[in-house]
């Protein structure tokens, strides 16, 4: 049963962020529009991707640190959280994008960190 418990908790944050920068990914798709050249499409993708390619290199060097992985997640959902109350939002906006992108964020890190002191105390 540990044994399963232990796989779970390795397992699970590692899968989540990995859907999670794929969603990611999938929301600068926006960017395309018919009236936009080929050039500024790939340039909105590439700014749209600057999240997602710096989570991803958050979790490669957390696949292996679970504390970097934890700690950077939930300072990143915390900063998109900050983000969108800065922007002068209606409150109803703040939080549902604050529940679709900063919610799961701060998951994934609570999932890392566990996985981290289930590993320290072993």
């Amino acid at each position: 049963m540990a044994r399963k418990v232990g796989r779970f908790i390795y397992w699970t944050p590692r899968l989540l962020s990995i859907l999670f920068i794929i969603f990611l990914a999938l929301m600068s798709l926006d960017v395309i529009s018919p009236e936009l050249s080929v050039g500024q499409i790939a340039l909105g993708m590439l700014v749209h991707n600057i999240p997602t390619i710096i989570m991803l290199v958050i979790l490669i060097i957390s696949w292996k640190r679970e504390v970097v992985g934890g700690i950077a997640f939930i300072l990143a959902g915390l900063a998109y959280i900050i983000f969108t109350t800065q922007a002068n939002l209606p409150w109803y906006l703040v939080l549902s994008w604050s529940s679709t992108i900063a919610a799961p964020a701060i998951f994934i890190g609570i999932l890392f960190l566990l996985n981290w002191f289930k590993k320290k105390k072993v």
